[in-house]
């Protein structure tokens, strides 16, 4: 039985997270031996967006896509990338005639691998559906990859769990994005679909979900607008490793992981 590794790392936000992917992805590439590699890189550029430099740097380094989700369009520029780097993803249930592709097919010496993104609209902007924009894609543009990866950048777990169900046996992997705190419920569903609710955040963590503190807390205070500020300290890789049957599609195994792990101990004096 053949199988294929495939490593996913998690939102990559702005330098901090840049920076410790370009330092620490080859290893582990090489520790999970994967044979393709994919990245969220939504908030690379700051922490809003993708610009083409990120974008040459982690392709650089042996990715083979990168993802994104509601702030891939917050640069000017990156609508530019997206027209002309087929690579680099956006949700594939944006309107028609919004710049970019949702989904990228590459080979690999192992075999076919689909990438298919899509955005959750629970608390997040109005857009087509996701589920009924995945089904049609399965139908019509994705019929001869069995390995099929999907990042579901959403911010409620239900409607990620409900994707989840509603694909089952149809696709790999669902991986979650967006809410950039790692979940513990992976697992693989009864027809061969492997999934976490959230793959986690690949950047600062001395902050709020990326941005720094102060302003963070300020929002909550006062409930105005603050200026969002990409913090700097404390960086980890989160994602995930799967393992694939070639074949069928189906999942063998998924692992999520943090690198370098937190510390959860106080460490005596």
């Amino acid at each position: 039985m053949g199988s294929i590794n495939i490593l996913f790392i998690g939102d990559i936000v702005g330098k901090p997270g840049f920076e410790m992917v370009q330092a620490w992805l080859p290893t582990l590439q090489q520790k999970y031996k994967a044979d393709a590699t994919i990245v969220n890189g939504e908030n690379t550029n700051d922490g809003k967006g993708i610009l083409q430099k990120e974008g040459e740097a982690l392709f650089n380094l042996g990715v083979r896509v990168i993802t994104g989700g509601n702030h891939t369009w917050d640069k000017p520029h990156a609508q530019e990338y997206l027209k002309n780097e087929p690579r680099v993803l956006r949700p594939q249930n944006y309107p028609r005639g919004a710049h970019g592709n949702g989904h990228y097919i590459f080979d690999t010496p192992k075999g076919r691998v689909a990438v298919l993104n899509l955005q959750g609209r629970t608390f997040m902007p109005i857009i087509d559906c996701p589920f009924r924009s995945a089904e049609w894609i399965l139908m019509n543009k994705i019929k001869d990859a069995k390995v099929i990866i999907v990042d579901f950048h959403a911010e409620a777990t239900a409607e990620k769990q409900a994707l989840a169900h509603f694909l089952d046996g149809k696709v790999s992997a669902i991986l979650g994005t967006h809410t950039h705190v790692q979940t513990a419920d992976e697992r693989i569903f009864p027809q061969g679909t492997a999934f976490i609710t959230d793959v986690g955040m690949s950047g600062p963590y001395n902050s709020v979900i990326g941005m720094k503190v102060a302003p963070a807390i300020n929002r909550f205070l006062y409930q105005t607008p603050q200026k969002y500020e990409t913090a700097q300290e404390d960086a980890h890789i989160c994602g995930v490793s799967l393992k694939i049957e070639i074949t069928t599609g189906k999942a063998l195994e998924i692992e999520r992981f943090t690198f370098p792990e937190f510390e959860r101990s106080v460490k005596a004096e």
